[in-house]
């Protein structure tokens, strides 16, 4: 299972990359493997306005539906529109290609609430 170190995660499985004061946000690589094949997505327009564990979108699988939630606080400013046309990519590459939506975040130092990439393979026992 790859979980980045340089991470940061939430207990629902959405991953946040910090890049100055934008949060990009994806899955991560034990949330898709849970769901399985993504055949649906559901991502926000940009310059909504999202507070910490807000729903943001749905994601559906062959398996499950799960509302997606923002880890951070702030506006989307981009949406990653190439997976509607490339679902796999979430189960392919979950942490890269696959990312979901970035954030200019509000208050960056929220960051540091969530968990590291030791604490999430604790939490999710892998």
């Amino acid at each position: 299972m790859n979980i980045p170190a340089e991470l940061r995660y939430t207990r629902s499985d959405e991953w946040v990359r910090v890049e100055g004061e934008v949060a990009v946000v994806g899955i991560t690589d034990y949330a898709q493997s849970e769901l399985g094949d993504i055949v649906f997505l559901e991502l926000p327009e940009p310059g909504r306005y999202l507070q910490v564990d807000e729903s943001f979108g749905v994601i559906e699988s062959v398996k499950a539906a799960s509302d997606l939630y923002a880890p951070v606080e702030g506006e989307v400013i981009e949406v990653n529109q190439a997976l509607q046309a490339a679902l796999e990519t979430i189960n392919q590459d979950p942490y890269g290609k696959g990312w979901m939506i970035k954030i200019r975040m509000t208050d960056p130092s929220q960051v540091e609430r969530l968990m590291t990439a030791e604490e999430y393979r604790a939490y999710r026992q892998i």
